[in-house]
This record gives structure tokens, C-alpha cells and sequence, in this order.
């Protein structure tokens, strides 16, 4: 199958998905393929030897062509979506979600330009999970950090705009305990007292602003913090009770 195909009686970029068909058509068939067009329900449909394979084309990538790329792979050997080349608006958070979608469903893409040239993003192969799984192993050490890290579940599934309650947020919320209780102390008397390794970390960034510098290292909880921490606390059961 050849890595491009130029038409040039016939852009692309006309608006229609039959501006599609062209290019598309003339991609396969210089990779050898034998080209229908309209058959069945598929838009194109290509053959070489004995595989089969189905294209459909559309201007935009969305769930309606995603679904007929799943009900042709029921007739075909491979399947392909083509789209128009859309420049940047391709390389969105979106459209790459899109194409990790595509590339689970083993589905192929293919993208045209104004110009009618052709361009194959995805082959459509075998979707290995297992190989997609060890590529993602960070991810899922770091889900699953936070995941033991947290004292219960404290946050609301679905909810927009709520303020999550992370690991790093009740380590946090530790340290403004144990200094409301004891006073301003250094990070080393902190953690001897639980506060945990992060400890120097989250009073030096305060990220939050509970935390105020008294000099030589110690640190003590201004009154925003302590507001925080009065507003939390009667959720916070796991903190250490007081002495």
C-alpha cells in the first residue's frame, strides 16, 4: 500500500465526503488494491488476494462513524475511516483520545488534504493491550500510589468544580494538625511525629498558603490554615487525636 497519492483533478477540501472518495480511492489502487465504490453499505470497498476492506468516509471524526467502522468490521478484514486533514485542530487532547479509541477498536485512519494527498495515521492492526499496559506501567504505579495513599474516599464521583481531596492534600492537612496542636516545628520534628518523607516539600511550596516561615527552619499554621483545618475537621477522622 503506497504512503501517498496525489489527485489532482479533485481537492479534498470541497466540503463533501464524496471529495474524499478520489484520493482515497486512488491511494488504495496504488497499493495494488482492486476499488468499489457504494457497495453495500460501505462507502469503498477495496480488495487484494483475499482481504477485504472497508472504508468509510466522513468529515469529521465523531461516534456516528466510529459505530459504522465497528458494524463493517463484521464484513471486512481490516476497516478504515477517512477524514479531511485538518491541520492543528487534529493534534487536539481530543482528537488524540479519538485515536487511541481508534487504535483499541483496530480501526485504521486515514487523512486527506486540501491538496488530495493522502495520509495513513493508523493501520487498523491488532490492538496488543498487553503491550499497552507495560507502556502505561507509570501511570498506573502513580494511580495506584494515590489510590493507597488516601485515607478512605472522601470525594464525590461525577461532581464538577468540587475541591478533590488528594493524597497530597490530606499530608497537607497533617501538617496543619500537628502544627495547630504543638505549634511551629521544623519538617525533621514533623515527621518523626508521622507527618510523613514530603513533609519539607509541602511546608516549602505551600501551595495551599496555610503555612507561614518563623525562621531556623520551623514553620507554623497562619490563620487561613487554621480556618481550613476547623472547617475539615470534623471529616478528617483518620488525623492523630490529640494528646
Amino acid at each position: 500500500m503506497a504512503s501517498e497519492s496525489k489527485r489532482s483533478a479533485d481537492s479534498a477540501g470541497a466540503g463533501r465526503e464524496s471529495a474524499l472518495a478520489g484520493p482515497v480511492k486512488a491511494w488504495f489502487e496504488a497499493g495494488g488494491h482492486e476499488v468499489r465504490s457504494e457497495v453495500g453499505d460501505c462507502d469503498l470497498l477495496a480488495r487484494i488476494g483475499d482481504e477485504l476492506v472497508a472504508v468509510e468516509l466522513k468529515l469529521r471524526l465523531n461516534l456516528e462513524v466510529i459505530l459504522q467502522a465497528v458494524d463493517r468490521q463484521r464484513i471486512a478484514d481490516r476497516v478504515f475511516v477517512a477524514v479531511p486533514d485538518r491541520g492543528r485542530e487534529d493534534r487536539s487532547g481530543r482528537t488524540r483520545r479519538i485515536l487511541a479509541l481508534l487504535k483499541r477498536l483496530e480501526i485504521g485512519l486515514l487523512r486527506v488534504t486540501p491538496a488530495g494527498q493522502v495520509r495513513m495515521d493508523l493501520e487498523g492492526l491488532p490492538f496488543d493491550r498487553a503491550r499497552s499496559v507495560r507502556s502505561n506501567r507509570g501511570r498506573r504505579v502513580r494511580l495506584l500510589k494515590e489510590f493507597d495513599a488516601r485515607h478512605g474516599d472522601r470525594n464525590t464521583g461525577g461532581v464538577r468544580g468540587q475541591r478533590i481531596m488528594t493524597a497530597y492534600r490530606e499530608q497537607a492537612l497533617l501538617l496543619a494538625h500537628l502544627l495547630d496542636r504543638d505549634g511551629p516545628a521544623t519538617a525533621a520534628a514533623l515527621r518523626r511525629l508521622g507527618a510523613g518523607d514530603k513533609a519539607h516539600a509541602i511546608l516549602y511550596k505551600n501551595h495551599y498558603g496555610w503555612f507561614d516561615r518563623e525562621g531556623a527552619g520551623r514553620y507554623g499554621l497562619n490563620d487561613k490554615g487554621k480556618a481550613e483545618l476547623a472547617r475539615l475537621r470534623p471529616s478528617l477522622d483518620w488525623l492523630p487525636k490529640d494528646d
